[in-house]
């Protein structure tokens, strides 16, 4: 055996010292889970474009992961190690920071709201009509169909929710084949159906927000927040933010999360 002969054990140890030195990064792969408001095939067709921009802005390599219902994703999310990076609304965004160290990075720039929409002659007749009624949303413990809850607090004078959508968008669709009498969906999607009314529309809350598990190098977490703060200035990415909904992503603070964690004390497992 030629003594000159690169050890394999050595060759890893100083491919690991290069990789912690400052200013030198080297291509990683990190996994990017998104919060199932789409069905996996169809979120795969959404976010494709966002983890093909991040690929070619990090030079790292992003997998997209797509759960399968919010059941399943708060499962997994409750165990703490899922995922290197998560885009989440509020209330998942602070239970992952206060309990496993989850660092925001960035926030859709618009914030996030829902309204509860109906057809004319349901909307008309208020809240109140809608107990014992059938009203759709996505399952808990969405941010949607938890704040929903909160409006119908008595629990003998409730509507019928029922979880039977698989996006946002299918919620609609389902008032519109009259299997449901109103919908809960995001206050930007119920904007773009005029033949349906707002019933009540919730408070602001921040944005949409990306975050970074503790794991996550912070010269990698600088590079996705360069990457993702330039979006809107690059003309050839701008099929990403189409497909997010949103018309940039603005600086995210720890602070601004604070306290939305709350919004989860009544899921099960919390």
């Amino acid at each position: 055996m030629n003594d000159k002969t690169p050890n394999s054990g050595m060759i890893k140890v100083v491919l690991l010292l290069i990789t912690c030195l400052p200013g030198v990064c080297l291509a990683e792969r990190f996994q990017l889970v998104m919060q199932p408001v789409h069905t996996p095939e169809r979120a795969a067709e959404v976010y494709r474009p966002l983890v093909e921009y991040l690929n070619t802005s990090t030079s790292h390599d992003f997998e997209l992961v797509t759960p399968r219902n919010f059941h399943h994703y708060w499962k997994d999310v409750r165990t703490g190690n899922y995922g290197d990076f998560a885009f989440d609304d509020a209330h998942f965004v602070d239970f992952r920071r206060q309990r496993y160290g989850y660092v925001p990075l960035v926030k859709s720039a618009e914030p996030t709201s829902f309204t509860l929409v109906a057809m004319p002659d349901t909307a008309d007749q208020g809240l109140k009509m809608l107990v014992g009624r059938k009203v759709v949303t996505m399952p808990s413990p969405s941010l949607g169909s938890l704040l929903l809850g909160q409006w119908y607090s008595n629990p003998l004078q409730q509507p019928h929710l029922t979880s039977e959508a698989w996006s946002w968008r299918d919620a609609v669709e389902i008032v519109f084949s009259w299997d449901a009498d109103a919908a809960m969906v995001p206050t930007w999607l119920a904007q773009q159906y005029p033949n349906l009314l707002p019933m009540r529309t919730t408070d602001d809350y921040p944005g949409a927000a990306i975050t970074a598990a503790p794991t996550v190098p912070a010269n990698v977490r600088q590079q996705v927040i360069d990457a993702l703060l330039a979006l809107d200035e690059n003309s050839d990415a701008y099929e990403v933010l189409v497909e997010l909904n949103i018309s940039r992503f603005i600086a995210a603070s720890e602070s601004e999360y604070n306290g939305y964690e709350s919004l989860l004390a009544n899921s099960f497992g919390y």
